[in-house]
């Protein structure tokens, strides 16, 4: 009886299919990739709270976006990066590890949107309200914005996943890379209606909350800067904009392409591949769009760059 409910708690990775020749330059440019995101990501994080001249609400919102991309990166490369040199029947996962995983990946998908939605929000008070903007984003207003794009990703997803492992389960493959609530409830032959309805609605709320927010924020930012006659003032604001913009329509893409794939098993490799661009290159442009484009970050970098060159010649 206890090997059997043992062997019911161990599940099975499909894994991504590389061949053995493309195995190794796979796993050296996703590790590359992953360094890359550590390095960049929390490098722009201490940045920021080192220089006090970046002690303003729209780097620190940064942060959060930083952090959620070094925590995703985490949950998921590693684990792929170990079952490159796996073979497909070894790719072992325990039930209860698989759920804290697929719960991981989802806070970190759904923090990626709520995140960007407080972003816009602070972008539209410094273009449309100037005036106001220090009395309404203060240290406790990023405080409270920051807790409550965590807060509302944990509950939702909590949910999600709280639906999701009351199911019995009569499978034991897991048809991706990592596991992912998708994944989890396709391994019950029990009606999965109610995590089929509850699923479509987050995804619905997130996402339908998400462009509403971010499409009516900048269309008011838009009719601000059409009324300005302030040349500067419109350039400095299409420069910080762009750069929220950017970020924010690569994630809605992604976004949707998985969400589309999803619905197609048959196309679960394109999909595999669809996950990785999404989860792996998204955070590494992200540090990239935010770092090199915000001239005030630019210039730190550069600085510190330009120190050690400097220190370097000297010895």
């Amino acid at each position: 009886m206890e090997n059997w409910t043992l062997s019911e708690d161990i599940l099975l990775l499909e894994g991504l299919k590389v061949t053995p020749k493309s195995s190794i330059p796979a796993f050296t440019l996703l590790l590359l990739i992953y360094i890359f995101i550590m390095v960049s990501n929390l490098g722009l994080v201490v940045l920021i709270f080192r220089t006090r001249s970046l002690h303003q609400p729209m780097y620190l919102l940064y942060c959060n976006m930083s952090i959620n991309d070094v925590f995703g990166a985490t949950i998921i490369i590693p684990h792929v990066l170990r079952d490159m040199f796996i073979s497909n029947s070894e790719r072992y996962i325990h039930y209860m590890d698989c759920v804290i995983q697929a719960f991981c990946v989802h806070v970190y998908g759904s923090t990626s949107h709520t995140v960007l939605m407080i972003m816009a929000f602070d972008r539209y008070v410094a273009i449309c309200n100037p005036l106001r903007y220090a009395t309404i984003m203060t240290d406790k207003m990023v405080v409270k914005l920051s807790v409550a794009a965590w807060v509302a990703a944990f509950i939702m997803v909590a949910i999600l996943l709280g639906l999701t492992i009351r199911l019995s389960r009569c499978r034991r493959v897991i048809p991706n890379l990592f596991c992912d609530n998708a994944s989890l409830f396709s391994l019950s032959c029990e009606s999965v209606l109610i995590n089929q309805i509850y699923g479509l609605g987050y995804t619905v709320v997130l996402l339908g909350s998400s462009v509403s927010s971010v499409t009516l924020t900048y269309l008011k930012i838009a009719a601000v800067c059409l009324r300005s006659k302030n040349k500067m003032v419109n350039s400095k604001a299409l420069q910080t904009c762009a750069t929220h913009l950017a970020v924010y329509i690569l994630l809605l893409i992604s976004a949707f392409i998985i969400v589309i794939l999803h619905r197609f098993p048959r196309l679960s490799d394109h999909r595999k591949v669809a996950t990785i661009v999404g989860e792996v290159v998204l955070p590494a442009l992200n540090a990239v769009i935010y770092g090199l484009q915000i001239k005030v970050i630019r210039q730190r970098i550069m600085a510190v760059f330009h120190s050690k060159g400097g220190l370097m010649n000297w010895k």
